[in-house]
C-alpha cells in the first residue's frame, strides 16, 4: 500500500471527527459559551430553548428549578423529592430545612435567582398558572403576561416567600394560593367523612391534607406531594398500621422521616425540600414538607383513620 493512499485513509476520520464536532451544538439545541462557564462552576447546564409566542403559557414539562446549585453548593435527596433544598457542602441534611418555596420557572429565567429581588428583571414569560393568579390577585382575567401583572404577582411571591420572586406564574405559586384558599374551610365541600374519631383527609385534586376530629379541623391543611403516573396513591379508607419516626426505606435507599404507614408501603412522611413538582410525584406515599411532617407525627397515632379520594391533576 502507498503512502498517499496512508495518508488518505488517515484524514478521512479526521475530517468526519471535525463535522460531527460542529454539527453536534445544532443537534444538542446550540450549546453556548455561557452553559460550558456553569458547567465549570458546577451549575447544570440548561438548553436555551426558544421563548414562546406572546402570550402562550410556558408547558409544564419546560420549566426547570428557579435555584440552581453554585459552585459550593449541594442538593440533598430522596426518591420522592424533585427539587431538594440548596444546602453548603458538607452540612447536615437534616438541619437545614427552611420555608423558602423554590418556583419552577423557563431556563431562560433560572439564573435570575442569583440576583437580589430588587435585581432581578420582572419576567416576561407567561406561566401555566397565570389565570389563577390574577383571578386570586384580583387582576384583569387574560391569561398573559404584562408589566403591570408581573409587578403585582412578584410582590405578592416576596411576601410569601417563593422565589425567584420574579412575575412568572408557575406551580408552586399555585400550590400556594390552593393552600391559602383552603385555610379557612377545607372540608367546605363536604368531600371528607365526618367521624367522632380523628380523620386524616387527604385531598389528591388539591394535593393538600387535614386532620379533622368530628367537623373541627385540627391539623392543617397542609400541601403534599402524592403518587406520580403509575405510582398512585390509594384511594378509599385505611388506618395508620405502623409508624416509625426515622425510618430509611430499604427500596429506594433513601430516609423517610416521621412515616406513618397506612396502606402498604405507602405512608405519610416527610421529604427536605419543595413538594410543588410539576410534572413528577412520589411512588405512591403522601409527601410533606418536613416540618408539616414532624407536627403531624404527634397528631395521628397507631389505628387512627386515613381517608383519600379524587385524583393527583395529570396523573
Amino acid at each position: 500500500m502507498s503512502p498517499a493512499v496512508n495518508t488518505r485513509k488517515r484524514r478521512r476520520p479526521i475530517a468526519a471527527v471535525v463535522a460531527v464536532a460542529a454539527v453536534l451544538p445544532l443537534v444538542l439545541g446550540g450549546s453556548t459559551a455561557a452553559q460550558a462557564t456553569q458547567a465549570a462552576q458546577g451549575v447544570e447546564a440548561v438548553p436555551a430553548d426558544p421563548a414562546p409566542p406572546a402570550g402562550q403559557a410556558v408547558p409544564l414539562e419546560a420549566l426547570v428549578p428557579g435555584i440552581p446549585p453554585g459552585p459550593h453548593e449541594r442538593h440533598t435527596d430522596t426518591p420522592d423529592q424533585a427539587l431538594p433544598p440548596l444546602i453548603p457542602k458538607g452540612a447536615a441534611d437534616q438541619s437545614d430545612t427552611h420555608d423558602t418555596t423554590v418556583e419552577y420557572v423557563p431556563p431562560q429565567e433560572a439564573q435570575n435567582a442569583r440576583q437580589p429581588d430588587e435585581s432581578a428583571p420582572c419576567a416576561s414569560f407567561t406561566g401555566p398558572y397565570q389565570r389563577e393568579l390574577e383571578r386570586f390577585l384580583r387582576l384583569p382575567v387574560d391569561g398573559k403576561q404584562s408589566k403591570a401583572d408581573c409587578r403585582v404577582i412578584r410582590r405578592w411571591q416576596s411576601e410569601e416567600d417563593i422565589q425567584p420572586a420574579i412575575g412568572f406564574a408557575g406551580p408552586s405559586s399555585w400550590g400556594r394560593i390552593r393552600l391559602i384558599e383552603a385555610r379557612r374551610a377545607p372540608n367546605e365541600a363536604g368531600r371528607c367523612p365526618v367521624r367522632d374519631a380523628l380523620v386524616a383527609c387527604v385531598d389528591l385534586p388539591r394535593q393538600l391534607m387535614w386532620v379533622q376530629a368530628g367537623k373541627d379541623v385540627i391539623f392543617g391543611p397542609v400541601p403534599i406531594r402524592s403518587g406520580k403516573p403509575g405510582y398512585p396513591t390509594r384511594i378509599g379508607w385505611n388506618r395508620i398500621y405502623w409508624r416509625h419516626k426515622n425510618h430509611h426505606s430499604t427500596i429506594y435507599d433513601s430516609p423517610m422521616p416521621f412515616a406513618q404507614f397506612f396502606n402498604g408501603g405507602q405512608a405519610f412522611h416527610g421529604v427536605y425540600g419543595n413538594i410543588y413538582d410539576p410534572t413528577g410525584g412520589s411512588y405512591g406515599c403522601v409527601n410533606l414538607r418536613y416540618d408539616d411532617a414532624k407536627e403531624l407525627w404527634d397528631v395521628l397515632a397507631k389505628d387512627d383513620r386515613v381517608y383519600s379520594w379524587g385524583r393527583r391533576p395529570g396523573t
